[in-house]
């Protein structure tokens, strides 16, 4: 994806304190054995484990042929999004509109995948899965023990061990600090689908690097 400069994370721990405090809930893309048709792509859960990320999906998918061949598949997350419209947007030159854009952050991962049949090896992936993804009341799964254990031949786990990382978080950082200002109060008033998480990410990214120009000469 396009990343403008004022559009990078900070450093690798701006997109994973993101991924931390948001839903890991993305889109894993993976090559067609027939390169004439489009790619597949499963929206999924998914654990970041060291510089693996960890998942499954269910023994019947018909992905796994595709995944049984491919050297490399990207995850893609997208989160606290919104739409500016162009009224929102006026700089000089521009009286009554400006020009409208979206907001998002948004991460993808390039991996390389191995797929995960042996029981103990599946139990892993998910006592991983659920200590993160629901930490309050995370059961323990057993490859020998009722009743997670004899479900564990229904999927198959997935390791993705991660190639490059990409992350970009687009709230106009190019612009003044009281466009931003501005902005994220008409994102705050209109209070629309996930336009308060729009608006923190702005924030956020206002407090690290404050006026684009002086934190790019830095």
């Amino acid at each position: 994806m396009l990343i403008h400069p004022w559009d990078a994370a900070v450093d690798s721990a701006e997109w994973r304190h993101w991924l931390d405090t948001s839903e890991k809930f993305g889109q894993l893309i993976v090559p067609n054995l027939d390169s004439a048709l489009a790619p597949l792509a499963l929206p999924t859960h998914f654990t970041v484990f060291d510089q693996e990320l960890l998942l499954h999906f269910a023994k019947p998918n018909p992905v796994w042929k595709h995944l049984a061949k491919a050297s490399q598949v990207r995850l893609s997350v997208i989160g606290d999004y919104a739409y500016v419209p162009s009224n929102w947007r006026l700089k000089p030159g521009f009286e009554t509109n400006g020009v409208p854009t979206s907001y998002y952050a948004a991460v993808q991962f390039v991996a390389t995948p191995t797929i995960i049949d042996e029981p103990a090896a599946k139990a892993f992936i998910l006592n991983e899965q659920m200590k993160d993804i629901q930490p309050e009341n995370a059961p323990t799964v057993a490859d020998n023990d009722d009743p997670y254990g004899r479900m564990l031949s229904g999927i198959r786990g997935l390791r993705l061990a991660i190639v490059d990382v990409e992350a970009k978080f687009k709230y106009d950082d190019a612009n003044s600090v009281e466009f931003r200002e501005r902005v994220t109060k008409n994102l705050e008033d209109r209070n629309r689908g996930i336009d308060q998480g729009a608006a923190k990410q702005q924030r956020r990214r206002l407090a690290a690097i404050g006026d684009w120009e002086t934190f790019r000469d830095n």
